[in-house]
C-alpha cells in the first residue's frame, strides 16, 4: 500500500515540476508583455538636490521612494552639460555631434522657436521606436528639439515628427523672461551690448543735428536723414526679436495648436500635471510611453503658492519640493490604475545644477554635492553626472545602488528592448542596454569609455578598467573659473567651452574617480606608476572613437540658431501673436 501511495505522489509530482519548470520566470515574462515606460526629466537639477543622493534639507520624498523601492545609479552622466545636446542624446542615444546637436559656437543651445535648426528628421528617437511597437507615445512638459525648418507650419522638429502621438508643453524652454516680474535672461550680455549701441547711434544723429540747427556743425540734411533711418532701421532689427521674447519663445502648444501665447506662468504646473495623469488613464489599457519633461528646476523657478517659501533653500528649494509632489502625484495615478508592477519608471535630470545663476544675494541654481563645476561644463563632473532611479516592482531588486558608470543614452536601446524593438542599424548607438546591470544578471556596465564633450570639443574621457575596477578620467581642457578658485566662471554666467576662456592640458589631468570623486588631486607619473599606461590607452580610444563620426549638418550654426520671422509660431496674424485657450476653456 505505500508502495502504491509512494507511486501516486510522484505521478502528481513530478508533471508539477515539470510544469514549473517550463514556466519563464516572473521577470521574463513581465518584459515580454511590454512595460508602461513613464520618464521623468528635472531640468538643471543638481545631483546634491534630492535627499536620497545626500541632501538632508531639501524634502524631496517621493523621489527618494523611488530609490527605496529601485536601483539608485550614482555614476548616471548626461552626454552634455546642457539641455538641448543632452535631451537630443537621451532622445537617440547617440552623442550629440553625431546629429549635428552640438555646438561649434557660443551658441549652444536651441535659442528661438523661429530658429531653423533642431532634432534632424532623419533621427530615430526611441519614441518613434516604441509607436511602432504598439505603444501609445506622449511627451508633456519641455521639447527644446526646434520647431520648423523652412515655414512657419511645417513642424519639422516637433514632437508629434518624432515618434509622440500627443504633445502638450513647451517647443522652447523655460527662461527667465518669460515671467514679466524677472531680469531678462536671454542673451542678456548681447543684449546690453545691442542697446548701448543703439544709444551711441542715437546720440551720434541727436548731436549732427542739433549741431545742424544751431549751426555749429556743417551737415547735410540727407545725411542726417540717412543717419536717422539707419538708427530707427538698427534698433528694430533687434528689438523685433529680444523686445518680444516672452511672445515669441513663452509659449504653450497641443500637439501642432499654439494654446497660450504668451504662456501664462500661473497654471503652467497645474495644466502638466493634469495632463500628465490624464494620458495615464485614458492610454491603461495599453502599453504606454509617457515623457514628462520638466519645467523645473530651471529658472524663473515657476512655484505655486502652496510652496512658496516650505524649504530652507528659498525660491530654488520650493521649486525642487514642488516637482517632487509632482512625481508623487504621476506615481499615485499609476498606483491608482493598477499599472505599478506593469510600469517602469526611471527618473534624471537633463545635466548638472547652474552654479552661477544669481540674482543678488538670491542662489537660483543647483547644488551638484561633492562635484565640481556645474551645467555648461563638458568635462567636470558636477556638470554631467546626474540622479539615475529605475523603479519596476518584482523586475528590479528594490533598494540597489550601482556605482556602474551608466549614461542617459543608455535609455534608448533600454527602453526599445523592452518594447520588442530593434534599434537601427545603420547608425552608432553609444547606448546600451541596462537592464541586464539593474536585474543584477552582470556586474559590470557596458560602456569601457565615456567621451565628454563640450560643445564638439572633446575636454575629457572616463575609462572604466574592468579587470582592476578602476574609473579613470582625464581631463584635455577645463574651463578656467573667476574669480580664481570659484569653482565656476560667474564672470560670466556660463563657462566656455574653447578660446581664451579654457586651459589645454599636455598631459592632460589625471584622477581616479573612485578615490577622489571630487577631482581634486590630479595624478602624475610621480604620484601613479600607471600614469603613462593609462594616458596612452585613453588616447588610443579617442582615435578610435574619432573614426566612428562622420560629418553632418550643423544644427546650432549662427544661421540655424538666428530669429526667423517667417518660422515664428504664431497664434493669430504674424506680428500680432497672441491668445490664451486655456484661459477660454
Amino acid at each position: 500500500a505505500s508502495f502504491l501511495l509512494l507511486c501516486f505522489r510522484n505521478s502528481l509530482v513530478a508533471p508539477l515540476i515539470f510544469g514549473l519548470l517550463l514556466q519563464p520566470p516572473l521577470t521574463q515574462l513581465s518584459i515580454v508583455t511590454q512595460p508602461n515606460i513613464v520618464l521623468l526629466m528635472a531640468d538643471d537639477l543638481g545631483i546634491g538636490d534630492i535627499g536620497c543622493y545626500g541632501n538632508d534639507t531639501i524634502r524631496t520624498p517621493n523621489i527618494d521612494r523611488l530609490a527605496k523601492e529601485g536601483v539608485k545609479l550614482t555614476q548616471h552622466i548626461a552626454a552634455a552639460p546642457l539641455c538641448t545636446p543632452s535631451r537630443a542624446a537621451f532622445l537617440t542615444g547617440r552623442y550629440p555631434l553625431r546629429s549635428g546637436m552640438d555646438a561649434i559656437n557660443n551658441y549652444r543651445v536651441i535659442f528661438w522657436n523661429a530658429g531653423s535648426g533642431g532634432l534632424p528628421q532623419n533621427e530615430t528617437t526611441f519614441a518613434k521606436i516604441l509607436q511602432q511597437q504598439g505603444y501609445s507615445t506622449a511627451l508633456i512638459g519641455k521639447w527644446h528639439q526646434g520647431v520648423n525648418c523652412e515655414s512657419r507650419n511645417d513642424h519639422c522638429h516637433h514632437p508629434l515628427n518624432h515618434g509622440f502621438d500627443y504633445f502638450y508643453g513647451m517647443p522652447f524652454t523655460l527662461i527667465s523672461d518669460c515671467q514679466p516680474t524677472e531680469t531678462p535672461e536671454m542673451d542678456r550680455v548681447f543684449r546690453k551690448k545691442l542697446w548701448l549701441y543703439t544709444q551711441m547711434i542715437g546720440l551720434v544723429t541727436l548731436t549732427a543735428a542739433l549741431g545742424r540747427l544751431t549751426g555749429l556743425i556743417s551737415v547735410h540734411w540727407k545725411t542726417l536723414t540717412c543717419l536717422a533711418g539707419f538708427s530707427l532701421l538698427f534698433f528694430i532689427s533687434w528689438f523685433s526679436s529680444y523686445g518680444f521674447v516672452q511672445y515669441w519663445n513663452c509659449i504653450m502648444m497641443r500637439n501642432h495648436e499654439i494654446t497660450e501665447q504668451p504662456m501664462v506662468t500661473d497654471r503652467t504646473t497645474p495644466l502638466i500635471l493634469r495632463e500628465s495623469i490624464s494620458f495615464i488613464e485614458r492610454s491603461k489599457h495599453k502599453p504606454f510611453l509617457l515623457f514628462l519633461s520638466f519645467l523645473h528646476s530651471h529658472t524663473p523657478l515657476l512655484t505655486t503658492k502652496k510652496f512658496l517659501g516650505r524649504s530652507h533653500h528659498g525660491l530654488y528649494g520650493d521649486n525642487v519640493e514642488e516637482m517632487d509632489w509632482m512625481v508623487g502625484q504621476v506615481l499615485d495615478a499609476i498606483d491608482k490604475e493598477g499599472l505599478k508592477n506593469t510600469t517602469l519608471v526611471y527618473f534624471a535630470s537633463d545635466h548638472g545644477g547652474w552654479l552661477e545663476r544669481q540674482e543678488g544675494k538670491r542662489q537660483l541654481g543647483g547644488w551638484n554635492g561633492i562635484y565640481r563645476g556645474g551645467k555648461a561644463m563638458g568635462g567636470w563632473e558636477g556638470g554631467i553626472r546626474v540622479p539615475g532611479i529605475f523603479r519596476w516592482p518584482g523586475v528590479l531588486p528594490a533598494g540597489t545602488i550601482t556605482d556602474e558608470p551608466t549614461s542617459l543614452m543608455d535609455i534608448y536601446p533600454t527602453v526599445i528592448h523592452l518594447a520588442g524593438g530593434l534599434l537601427p542599424q545603420d547608425r552608432v548607438i553609444d547606448g546600451r542596454d541596462l537592464m541586464p546591470l539593474l536585474r543584477g544578471t552582470v556586474e559590470h556596465s557596458e560602456h569601457e569609455f565615456l567621451f565628454h564633450y563640450c560643445g564638439i570639443h572633446l575636454h575629457a574621457v572616463r575609462w572604466h578598467q574592468k579587470d582592476s575596477g578602476a574609473i579613470w578620467k582625464a581631463h584635455y581642457m577645463t574651463p578656467i573659473f573667476h574669480p580664481p578658485g570659484a569653482g565656476a566662471c560667474y564672470d560670466r554666467g556660463f563657462c566656455p567651452c574653447f578660446g581664451e576662456g579654457v586651459t589645454h592640458h599636455d598631459p592632460p589631468l589625471l584622477f581616479d574617480l573612485l578615490r577622489d570623486p571630487s577631482e581634486a588631486q590630479p595624478l602624475s607619473a610621480d604620484t601613479e606608476p600607471l600614469f603613462e599606461t593609462i594616458i596612452r590607452k585613453i588616447g588610443r580610444a579617442i582615435e578610435e572613437h574619432r573614426r566612428t563620426l562622420t560629418p553632418v549638418p550643423e544644427q546650432l550654426s549662427l544661421y540655424n540658431v538666428v530669429w526667423k520671422p517667417w518660422l515664428q509660431p504664431c497664434c493669430g496674424t504674424f506680428p500680432f501673436c497672441w491668445c490664451d485657450k486655456e484661459g477660454e476653456n
